[in-house]
């Protein structure tokens, strides 16, 4: 029958330790005088008695039952494949659709092997047979197995009119289809639409209508409705481009159209699509990025300009103006109902006073001195953004640290260029201070950036009291925007967030972006306060808050919570 070995995924190894065991293995030298049964045993035997996790032992076994198909089983390896489909089923369903997905995907490399195909040809009406008895309930598969199935042996109709009434004669492939038609019918009944399209499409089996493509669209089974659309001709598939138009999924209506050659009944489906990428980018600030998507394109960049001129991005709007000679296009425009900038919050709602730029000794010295004085802080900070694929991000170029009325925004590059000891000895006062409780929204994430910046420096390797607003509020979406509508009222216009932060001097606009990116975490924790009941202010709420305040001695311990 075979030896057993221990293999690991590295390959076969010996005298190893049991733990170290990823899975004992039959050796499959010879299948000639292996019976399906035996086979299918040894591989249950196998499985079990590995100790690696499944999906390893998976892979392993995948492997081995390639080659061990290669190996003599008799008649062949598509025959003896079917044979040991009849008998995975006995396993039970732990082993059963695993097994059988093994067994069928070990035979696509067998199907180019010229002393097989003999095999395959034959093996297609036992196939056939098996799938007949699935869909009868006599063998207990699983439907993506039945269409593996009939993916795997290429089964044809006159493959199901054999094995259901012995012939291919032109009659016996109508009374086979219709014989498909009925089960076709139950699946669709019982919501099986994989397998039914899967049937319809594979034996040209004319029973699903418009109503039933649209039933696949609202229950978001895209792939199946664009198989069976594509099946019932063009007119179908229009009708699938439309509804995705209806329900604003220009990208899948794009892709059908170009695949189905509809640009001139759907004209316009190209240019939307487009229009929605742009604007996409836009909002999430890759501004960049979307100056690219619609350089070659007039109508775009126009479109672009308005869209930053909706922001209040009116820097954007200048230089994209200049750049692509849109002044004509900009003046066109009436700003009073291009410009919403109330529906943004900014500093003058919140009555900052100030905002300060430090970018020398003096003015970190007094900065520090100042926020000292505070007993809360809100934290962020920016770098210039970098859309290149796996390339490393950009230096940390400022730091934001505000009170609820003062914003200060150091310059971390010309600092440390400057004066590297004295930034780390300020830092230090202000990270370390157990006096002052540090707000930030994803914080961890800044100060990975921090220290990948300014590795050799302490000053952001050790912290005290730093809460991270995101956990805290683990319940709002939509970033930092989201927070701040769902507790102030409004949310923050992120449209200067991929801007360039390494430019000197920064545009006052983006000053004004970025501190209020700090002072709006101070006023969101006061109002968070401030709503918790008057009689408990107290101790219910700190209490909630403080859970999640964290400490760090130094980056290599982990977090102390309070």
């Amino acid at each position: 029958m075979g030896c057993f070995e221990e293999v690991s995924q590295e390959g076969p190894q010996t005298n190893q330790h049991t733990d170290e065991r990823s899975i004992c293995l039959h050796a499959f030298s010879d299948l000639s005088h292996v019976p399906p049964a035996t086979f299918i045993y040894l591989l249950k035997d196998c499985y079990a008695y590995g100790t690696n996790k499944a999906t390893s032992k998976f892979k392993i076994l995948l492997q081995l039952v390639k080659a061990a198909l290669h190996n003599g089983p008799q008649p062949g390896p598509f025959t003896y494949a079917v044979q040991c489909m009849y008998i995975v089923p006995l396993l039970g369903k732990t082993y059963s659709e695993g097994f059988s997905h093994m067994l069928t995907s070990s035979l696509k490399h067998l199907k180019s092997v010229e002393s097989v195909k003999k095999d395959f040809l034959e093996a297609k009406h036992l196939a056939a047979q098996l799938i007949l008895d699935i869909l009868d309930s006599v063998v207990p598969h699983e439907n993506r197995i039945l269409v593996k199935l009939l993916e795997t042996f290429e089964i044809e109709l006159r493959d199901m009119a054999y094995a259901l009434y012995g012939s291919e004669l032109d009659d016996d492939l109508v009374k086979a289809r219709e014989h498909l038609r009925q089960y076709v019918k139950c699946f669709m009944e019982s919501e099986s639409n994989a397998i039914a399209v899967a049937l319809i499409t594979r034996f040209s089996i004319k029973c699903c209508d418009e109503s039933f493509l649209i039933k696949l669209i609202e229950s978001n089974q895209l792939d199946i409705a664009e198989e069976c659309a594509t099946f019932m001709g063009k007119e179908m598939i229009s009708l699938v481009i439309q509804k995705y138009l209806d329900m604003q999924m220009l990208k899948s209506a794009n892709k059908l159209v170009k695949e189905h050659d509809l640009t001139e009944e759907f004209p316009d489906v190209s240019y939307l699509y487009k229009e929605s990428l742009v604007k996409k980018l836009a909002e999430k600030g890759c501004w960049d990025i979307a100056e690219i998507r619609a350089k070659k394109e007039t109508k775009l960049m126009e479109y672009l300009v308005y869209l930053a001129m909706e922001a209040g991005y009116m820097e954007k709007v200048d230089e994209l103006c200049q750049r692509y000679s849109l002044e004509g296009y900009f003046h066109s425009l009436v700003p009073e109902k291009v410009f919403c900038g109330s529906d943004y919050l900014d500093l003058k709602k919140l009555d900052v006073e100030e905002i300060v730029w430090v970018d020398e000794t003096n003015g970190l010295l007094n900065a520090t001195s100042c926020i000292e004085g505070f007993k809360i802080i809100g934290m962020d900070c920016e770098w210039r953004p970098n859309f290149e694929k796996n390339s490393k991000p950009s230096k940390v170029s400022i730091i934001q640290i505000a009170s609820d009325k003062i914003a200060f925004i150091f310059d971390l590059i010309k600092l440390y260029e400057d004066n590297p000891k004295v930034l780390d000895s300020c830092f230090r006062r202000i990270m370390c201070s157990s006096n002052i409780l540090k707000l930030g929204y994803d914080i961890q994430c800044d100060l990975h950036q921090l220290t990948q910046s300014y590795g050799q420096l302490e000053c952001f390797q050790s912290y005290e009291r730093l809460l991270d607003m995101q956990k805290l509020f683990k319940w709002v979406t939509g970033g930092l925007s989201g927070l701040s509508k769902e507790i102030l009222g409004l949310g923050l216009n992120k449209t200067r967030r991929n801007s360039n932060w390494e430019q000197r001097p920064l545009s006052q606009k983006q000053k004004e972006y970025a501190a209020l990116d700090a002072v709006v975490l101070v006023h969101i924790f006061h109002e968070h306060i401030r709503r918790q009941p008057q009689f408990g202010v107290s101790e219910g709420c700190k209490a909630e808050w403080k859970s999640h305040v964290v400490s760090v001695v130094n980056s290599a311990r982990r977090p102390l919570r309070f």
